[in-house]
């Protein structure tokens, strides 16, 4: 006779404390078995060093340990395409319920609905949380029920009803002994899902009280390397965004807590505006005349612009996986407007390479340089990538770093001119739109 249980499935939320939906299932009336699913469907699309696996792969390892060490239990990992893994699952146990935690992007979605499905079939209740957000979907939208498109008033109604609220913070670890305790849980090695360790490295936050105070005065300076590197924990969910709303609140600090909600705003808007993920907002904007130049694509990945911060930006990202966000803009306004290069071929080459890629949040900002999105920046500006300079590298200390060549005879011609690519950008551009 098998045990009657209930499962919980590890996902955007690598984190034993503070977790909603883990809290919920620890909660219920039935032991837990937590899992989490190396999901082929998208680990195939991965280079076999990607750094994010690796980071995932060492969350997990370390959540297994504490468990086993503390608590006589563990997480079972699994791979390949869920649904197959709970098809497995339905043999292998007496599951009565499976509980999660909300994923917005469109697969996450599609994959939702048809393991909802498949467990209704065997009358298995599907039950999910809000966890990674503070509000989602459609909790902060105007009085007609339509979503925001503008950021700033999105941003004034959130923090408006965040104050009518308190701020639940779940104390999953209290719970843990309803646990399930079994002998053996599946493990698996990098190697049995197809990777390799990574030489890059996802480095820890720093959310210090120090950091948040100074945030607005020193986060767009890219050479004083002060930014809180949170963005791949916020992504995978090694921290609770509860707790770093928190964070911000109490040291009262407004520019890092509307970064937050910032990535929310991103967020609802790909929820209520799935094409986005594919497809300008302004449609219109995909009438564009790209030229889409791959030699030029490539020097521009490689960081061989001839405009020492552009250069600088790719080459951060190129060697660590992270690029400043000051840069970020310049990188792409510069892929769009003065090399008239399609956005989603910059939006998927930084899919490859950020630490923390979150599609809502990518697929915002590509958009946002592009004039194409919601809330974006008009076509007609249009960054100057050596003006930029005096204003966030007056004392060349990023780009020294690096692109350490800029000053020789070696460092690369600036591949367009500046002058030249603005006036073609605002003609094709004006052609498409008008």
């Amino acid at each position: 006779m098998k045990q009657p249980l209930h499962i919980f499935w590890f996902r955007r939320d690598l984190r034993l404390d503070d977790n909603h939906g883990f809290f919920k299932a620890l909660k219920s009336n039935r032991p837990v078995l937590p899992i989490f699913i190396f999901d082929s469907e998208i680990l195939e699309k991965l280079p076999e060093d990607d750094a994010r696996v690796t980071f995932i792969y060492d969350t997990l390892q370390n959540m297994r340990s504490r468990l086993e060490n503390k608590h006589d239990s563990s997480i079972a990992m699994f791979h390949g395409k869920p649904i197959d893994v709970y098809k497995q699952l339905a043999i292998d146990y007496d599951i009565k319920e499976v509980y999660t935690n909300h994923d917005y992007e469109p697969y996450a979605k599609e994959r939702d609905n048809e393991i909802a499905q498949f467990l209704k079939a065997q009358h298995i209740a599907f039950n999910t949380f809000k966890d990674q957000v503070i509000f989602e979907k459609d909790e902060v939208v105007k009085k007609d029920g339509l979503p925001y498109k503008v950021y700033t008033p999105y941003m004034k109604l959130w923090k408006a009803q965040f104050r009518l609220q308190p701020l639940e913070i779940y104390d999953t670890e209290s719970n843990f002994g309803n646990l399930i305790n079994e002998n053996e849980f599946p493990n698996l090695s990098l190697s049995e899902i197809g990777f390799k360790r990574s030489n890059q490295r996802i480095v820890d936050y720093t959310v210090t009280p120090t950091l948040i105070q100074q945030y607005e005065e020193t986060r767009n300076f890219p050479a004083k390397d002060s930014t809180s590197k949170i963005g791949p924990h916020l992504r995978f969910g090694t921290v609770s965004v509860r707790k770093m709303v928190q964070k911000a609140i109490t040291e009262e600090n407004e520019i890092f807590w509307q970064e937050l909600i910032w990535r929310e705003f991103f967020m609802q808007i790909l929820w209520h505006f799935p094409h986005t993920a594919k497809d300008s907002f302004k449609s219109k904007y995909d009438r564009i005349d790209w030229r889409n130049n791959e030699e030029e694509f490539k020097l521009w990945c490689e960081g061989q612009t001839g405009y020492p911060l552009v250069d600088a930006g790719m080459r951060q990202l190129n060697k660590t996986g992270f690029m400043h966000n000051r840069v970020r803009m310049l990188v792409g306004s510069f892929l769009c407007k003065h090399l008239l290069i399609d956005w989603r071929w910059g939006e998927a080459y930084f899919a490859e390479k950020l630490h923390d890629y979150d599609m809502s949040s990518n697929v915002g900002n590509w958009q946002w340089v592009a004039g194409s999105g919601v809330d974006a920046a008009p076509y007609f500006r249009i960054f100057n990538p050596t003006s930029q300079i005096l204003k966030f590298d007056k004392e060349l200390n990023y780009i020294k770093k690096w692109v350490p060549e800029f000053q020789e005879l070696t460092y690369a011609k600036p591949m367009v001119d500046h002058k030249e690519a603005r006036e073609r950008c605002l003609r094709v551009y004006k052609e498409a739109v008008s």
